[in-house]
């Protein structure tokens, strides 16, 4: 499956999406679609791929379990985070007048139809 029709079509079906990356276990970016730069994209990624690997690690040490998706809300943006596999993170980027309900469920649909190419 070509990861940037998903990703597209994501970014296309949520209102005030600014961006959607797929990152690998270091931050990295292994495919995106973005009506922001690239570059802007990948920064956030990587940001965001660091928390996110300090949060795994804090729930495995207190065994609570992996997390099923992310939210970040800040004054001007918000970010969604789901996994995709042990080692990979499908990441959307919002605009602060983004519905979170909306874009948190299209997200999930799109972290389930992504996971069926990580499975090896």
């Amino acid at each position: 499956m070509p990861f940037g029709t998903v990703l597209n079509q994501l970014l296309d079906d949520i209102p005030a999406a600014k961006g959607v990356i797929i990152l690998d276990w270091e931050g990295e970016a292994v495919a995106q679609a973005a009506r922001i730069s690239e570059y802007d994209m990948k920064v956030i990624g990587a940001h965001c791929g660091i928390i996110v690997q300090h949060l795994k690690e804090m729930l495995l040490q207190t065994g609570t379990g992996c997390f099923e998706e992310i939210i970040f809300r800040f004054k001007n943006e918000k970010t969604v985070v789901a996994p995709l596999a042990d080692d990979y993170l499908l990441l959307v980027q919002l605009g602060c007048d983004a519905v979170l309900a909306l874009a948190a469920n299209k997200v999930r649909h799109c972290a389930l139809e992504l996971r069926q190419e990580f499975i090896y």
